[in-house]
């Protein structure tokens, strides 16, 4: 992948719901140092915070199954959700599938280009 193309990724990462305040702030540092010296530093700054953000699969369906999510999305909701976890695992998934999530495994797979 070529590296506007990842950048691009990148910012559409930071739009996400799913994409947390402090990786929002990790991407919109590297962002605002693409083409300065600062750059590689703020891209090995972007990919730990990805790395750290992706959520494994069984970190998701205990989430799902937590008082922690009825409080955020209501018993109905939970239990939608706890299902769509359950789903997801059984089907072999070994992530969260959520945006934040699925772009980030995209941009880790490329991860060398915005080393480069």
């Amino acid at each position: 992948m070529d590296k506007q193309t990842l950048i691009e990724k990148v910012k559409a990462l930071a739009k996400t719901y799913s994409c947390c305040p402090k990786l929002k702030a990790t991407v919109a540092a590297y962002v605002e140092a693409v083409g300065t010296a600062e750059e590689k530093v703020a891209a090995q700054n972007l990919i730990a915070e990805i790395e750290e953000d992706i959520t494994p699969i069984d970190n998701l369906v205990a989430f799902a199954h937590s008082d922690v999510a009825v409080e955020k999305f209501g018993a109905e909701g939970a239990k939608k959700f706890a299902a769509h976890a359950d789903e997801l695992k059984a089907s072999g998934a070994k992530y969260c599938d959520c945006p934040a999530c699925k772009l980030g495994l995209e941009i880790l797979a490329d991860k060398d280009v915005l080393l480069a």
